[in-house]
């Protein structure tokens, strides 16, 4: 909120919000990079519920501050890997779903109030899931054959698809209903 109404320049504004988005993930991720499903690989990923929050809440910026918290706790955890690129990529593009879903080319407010609402979030939480699935999922098995794919892909969709839903909703919730964040808007763009 500060950024917002501060007379910073839009870059050092930009870079500040990512650099605190940044943090915010590695308080969350940190703790959790010691439940691995796959050891160097994959873990469960409670973390995983901030990808539609930074990407609807704070856009571009959530966007790089999701793929780069994810690095560096994969630099962090000892899991630096040359699959590590892929999964820069998919971090960046699973947040950048949702901030094209309900930000870039909303037809209107972003809002949870509704079923219908509610399955709009689901359906951009699967498609999202997909996306991360695909890139990282065959980048890894490609460089790293041993890896067991079906696992691999599976735990990665699932933390992709649980966490959002079953913490990212009402975290989404709580923010805009309760705490006054509001979600960004296309005039916010300009």
């Amino acid at each position: 909120m500060f950024l917002k109404n501060s007379n910073l320049p839009k870059l050092v504004k930009f870079i500040l919000l990512t650099l605190i988005l940044i943090a915010v993930y590695l308080i969350i991720a940190i703790p959790f990079k010691v439940i691995s499903v796959i050891p160097g690989f994959t873990d469960i990923r409670p973390v995983m519920l901030l990808k539609p929050v930074f990407g609807v809440f704070f856009g571009i910026p959530g966007c790089f501050a999701f793929a780069i918290g994810n690095l560096i706790g994969d630099i962090m955890s000892d899991s630096l890997r040359w699959s590590s690129i892929a999964g820069f990529a998919a971090n960046f593009l699973a947040p950048f779903v949702f901030y094209l879903f309900f930000v870039k080319f909303a037809k209107t407010e972003f809002s949870l109030r509704t079923g219908k609402d509610l399955l709009k979030q689901l359906a951009v939480v699967v498609v999202s899931s997909v996306v991360e699935t695909l890139i990282i999922a065959p980048s890894v098995k490609l460089i790293y054959p041993e890896v067991e794919f079906n696992l691999l892909s599976l735990t990665i969709f699932l933390n992709g698809t649980a966490f959002p839903l079953l913490l990212g909703i009402p975290l989404m919730i709580l923010m805009q209903e309760e705490l006054g964040f509001m979600p960004l808007k296309r005039k916010d763009l300009a």
